[in-house]
């Protein structure tokens, strides 16, 4: 009989139906099924010697550069058409967007953490998941890469067609004030910051390790939406990589009178998903050690 008990405890019911909750749920740490990552260090030198750590910056160049040429070349092809009929629309720029996403974050994940995106970067570093000098050399790596890919398209495009077309460069549009493109920056990059963070916590992946769903796809998913929403207001940057690669290759004033606001809105929106998960979602500053 006390056999068949324990069965049923490593079984089915491993996880109780009455979860505590307030305080005493804070400090229950007592038959814990996951393992809380350390805090990474703020500086970490030894970084620097090794060999994954610049693989890892390769991966994420790569990644962005592919990310660039795919999603502009769409824009491109979407700014050619004589409507929106006739080409894959806005639908199909987020699609462009998001899917790109879902496939680079898929091959990138396990070798540098599929970031491809310097605010993705920041939250995660806010939220102590990686060094500073491992945050810098990303973004720097990320940045590049945009710019590569940037570049490649506009090689692809006759120079003339290519400004014409807008270089798929980030601005406000018409119609919509600066602070509600910062807004929507804001809340856009709030919106993909905390489903990475949701869809990579160990705590979540341990307790719903009986559903097969792949991180990269609610990220990919998230992307998608977000651009759906926002791209009639800003043309949707919430990745700093990606407006900055673009509006150097076009380098038109246009490109640059709000590039601002595709900086500072995604910073401000990722360092807000940081602060929730950790301090509302996860309420790590309230637990005990142990």
């Amino acid at each position: 009989m006390e056999g068949k008990e324990e069965d049923v405890k490593l079984g089915a019911n491993k996880f109780s139906e009455r979860q505590p909750i307030g305080t005493s749920a804070q400090t229950q740490d007592e038959g814990k099924d996951y393992k809380e990552p350390p805090p990474a260090p703020l500086f970490e030198p030894g970084e620097l010697t090794s060999w994954s750590f610049y693989r890892a910056g390769i991966a994420e160049f790569i990644a962005t550069f592919l990310f660039l040429y795919i999603t502009i070349l769409t824009v491109m092809g979407v700014k050619k058409s004589q409507s929106m009929c006739s080409s894959v629309g806005i639908q199909g720029i987020a699609w462009a967007f998001g899917g790109t996403i879902f496939a680079l974050v898929y091959s990138t994940a396990g070798i540098s953490g599929g970031h491809i995106n310097p605010a993705v970067t920041f939250g995660l570093f806010l939220a102590r998941k990686l060094s500073l000098t491992r945050a810098v050399f990303y973004i720097v790596m990320q940045t590049l890469g945009a710019i590569a890919g940037a570049a490649v398209v506009k090689g692809f495009e006759k120079s003339s067609s290519f400004e014409v077309l807008g270089g798929g460069a980030n601005s406000v549009a018409h119609g919509y004030t600066k602070g509600s493109g910062l807004g929507a920056e804001i809340v856009g990059t709030f919106v993909l910051v905390y489903t990475v963070f949701s869809a990579t916590d160990a705590k979540r992946s341990a307790r719903d390790s009986h559903v097969p769903i792949l991180a990269p796809l609610p990220i990919g998913f998230a992307v998608f939406l977000v651009h759906l929403a926002t791209i009639p207001i800003t043309g949707t940057g919430i990745n700093p990589a990606r407006s900055l690669g673009a509006a150097i290759i076009y380098n038109k004033k246009h490109a640059w009178d709000d590039h601002w606001i595709f900086w500072v809105g995604p910073f401000i929106g990722a360092a807000l998903a940081a602060l929730y998960h950790v301090v509302v979602i996860r309420a790590i500053p309230f637990k005990t050690k142990s």
